[in-house]
């Protein structure tokens, strides 16, 4: 099944280099391109695609906005955003996930890494780039701590998860993956992924990313301290 990607950003070269890069692909092809993001938001509602490559930074309405609008547009519950950020260590990596995107991608990525990220992401997995470690997520939930208003509300989807559901939520929200988890539970990566599927479900969240996100803003897992 082709992957429909929708291209957002400002840079008009970037865009055409992203274009040619995807087109490339036999499994992807690129759906339509925006120079901000209200032009995204609309594209998105009008092709929607399965990924959308979203740049943070642009004039008028900025990436986060139409990711946050995007997230929250029923029709469009399939659509992934991965956000682009030229440092990917700054205080947008958190924002982009607290407005809903699946992940993150320097915009200095190799492409077959930038190939790879569309492809994670079309399959709801976390996108977690390698320069963002596994503890790096945490740390950037962290700097606000673990958000008042959101943690009541997820107190009593919280309770509704099993025990191994929880202690799967616990191991995705340290980025491990899949096989990492089954192999520390002596389990099937399916059996894993079935727990990561009924997480999602109980807790109304869109993806694997979503899940990080819940973990940290309801408190159930609080950041080590280095």
């Amino acid at each position: 099944m082709t992957i429909r990607v929708l291209l957002v950003d400002d840079q008009t070269l970037l865009r055409s280099a992203f274009r040619v890069l995807v087109d490339s692909e036999p499994d992807m092809t690129v759906v339509g391109e925006a120079a901000d993001g209200a032009q995204g938001v609309e594209l998105a509602r009008a092709e929607k695609p399965d990924v959308v490559l979203m740049d943070i930074r642009m004039p008028g309405m900025d990436g986060l906005a139409a990711t946050r609008l995007i997230s929250a547009d029923p029709e469009l519950a399939r659509v992934r955003v991965v956000m682009l950020t030229t440092f990917e260590v700054d205080e947008y990596v958190v924002r982009s996930l607290r407005a809903g995107a699946s992940g993150f991608l320097g915009k200095g990525a190799e492409p077959d890494e930038l190939l790879n990220a569309i492809r994670i992401a079309a399959a709801g997995e976390a996108l977690l780039s390698p320069v963002a470690t596994k503890g790096l997520i945490a740390k950037f939930l962290a700097q606000g701590g673990p958000d008042e208003d959101a943690s009541e509300p997820y107190s009593d989807r919280l309770d509704a998860l099993t025990v191994r559901e929880r202690e799967v939520l616990v191991l995705v929200a340290g980025g491990h993956s899949n096989d990492e988890i089954a192999e520390r539970l002596a389990v099937s990566p399916l059996t894993v992924k079935t727990h990561v599927n009924r997480a999602m479900a109980k807790l109304g969240a869109r993806d694997r990313a979503q899940l990080v996100v819940i973990a940290y803003e309801s408190g159930l897992v609080r950041p080590r301290v280095d």
